[in-house]
């Protein structure tokens, strides 16, 4: 992924494209330009809805969002867990995951892809062409760090 832009303009560069080859972001009235960070939030919300996805991030990006969501009027880090790389028509989706335990991490995989590429071309008219799943962690329920929510002092 290293790329460094942020923000990534469909269509040519020179001139006004054909919109029948440039993608639906480009006609003949002009560009649409779509920033990495909507795309991956678009990824982690449609990932967050798939059954069995306990949480998005590895280990330390949970930890500091849940430091982060202890702060009064915080919100949740919806692209915690995702990388994105977007090109003039496509994007290639990295998501890191915990899984819930005792569900098959192949059918879970299947359904995060077939959801994160049903809402990123649904929404920007980005063709996907990869969705990568890194599985970090399962929960167990009742496994949650009890030390972390309990005062260690009187």
């Amino acid at each position: 992924m290293g790329d460094t832009e942020n923000t990534r303009t469909t269509g040519g560069t020179t001139g006004v494209a054909d919109p029948r080859t440039a993608g639906p972001l480009v006609t003949d009235q002009g560009r649409t330009t779509i920033a990495e960070g909507v795309v991956s939030k678009i990824a982690g919300i449609a990932a967050r809805e798939v059954a069995g996805v306990y949480d998005l991030g590895g280990g330390t990006a949970r930890a500091v969002g849940a430091l982060r969501e202890r702060i009064p009027g915080s919100r949740v880090n919806l692209q915690q867990g995702v990388a994105v790389e977007v090109g003039e028509r496509q994007a290639a989706i990295d998501i890191d995951i915990m899984a819930e335990y005792g569900l098959s991490i192949v059918d879970l995989s299947t359904g995060i892809r077939r959801n994160v590429v049903a809402a990123v071309e649904r929404m920007t008219g980005l063709d996907v062409t990869e969705v990568n799943i890194n599985v970090n962690d399962v929960h167990v329920e009742g496994e949650d760090d009890d030390a972390s929510t309990e005062s260690r002092v009187e």
